[in-house]
Parts: structure tokens; sequence; C-alpha cells
């Protein structure tokens, strides 16, 4: 009975003693807890960078796709401004209506993909 107050018994102020094996468990203890924290907090900063490349790669295929449909519009245009071109007067007044809807199409794909990187 006496051996055991030696172990955790109080100091003069009434303060509780704790063996050092108890306090050098609990440090141990606690810097596991803090390392496994740690470990969390990157896993989780890892999953956000992958999560940011996922969405950097899906915006560059948006982006190459928006071009794409740019780059065809600008090729149906060429068509018929060559179309244009060879034109009767007769047929110059529908094909000048064909050019504008294909210069419209082409301006409005080509802004919708330059609002992206503005």
């Amino acid at each position: 009975m006496g051996n055991r107050g030696a172990e955790t018994g109080t100091d003069g102020s009434g303060r509780r003693i704790e063996p050092k094996e108890t306090i050098m468990s609990l440090k141990d203890a606690y810097r596991q807890k803090m390392e496994a924290r740690l470990a969390e907090q990157q896993a989780h900063l890892d999953l956000l960078k992958a999560r940011i490349k996922l969405a950097e790669a899906d915006g560059k295929i948006m982006a190459y796709e928006e071009l794409a449909d740019a780059e065809q519009k600008l090729a149906a245009a060429h068509v018929q401004l060559k179309e244009l071109a060879h034109a009767s007067a007769g047929a110059f007044k529908e094909m000048k209506t064909g050019m504008e809807k294909a210069w419209d199409a082409l301006k409005t794909a080509a802004g919708e993909a330059a609002k992206k990187y503005k």
C-alpha cells in the first residue's frame, strides 16, 4: 500500500504526481494522434490537388471542343465565301443570307471559346 502511493501520489500542494511511464505513454499517444491528424490533412490536400488537376483537364477538353467548333464554323464560312464569289447575280441575295448566318455562327462560337480565357 505504501509502495502504491509512491507511484502516483500528490505533491505538497495537492496536485497529483503521475509516474514517468504514464507521462511518456501519454506524450507518445498525443504525438501519434497529431501525426495521424497531419497525415489526414495531407490526404485531404492531395485529394484537392487531384480534383484541381481533373478540373483543369476537363476545362482543357471543353476549351478544345469549343475551339474545334469555332474552327469548323470558320471552315463553313470560307465555303460560303467561295460559293458567294461564284454565285450568279440572281443567287447573290440568297447566298448573302447564308454567309451572314455562317458569320454569326462563327462569331458566337469564337466568342464562347474566348470567354474561357478572359
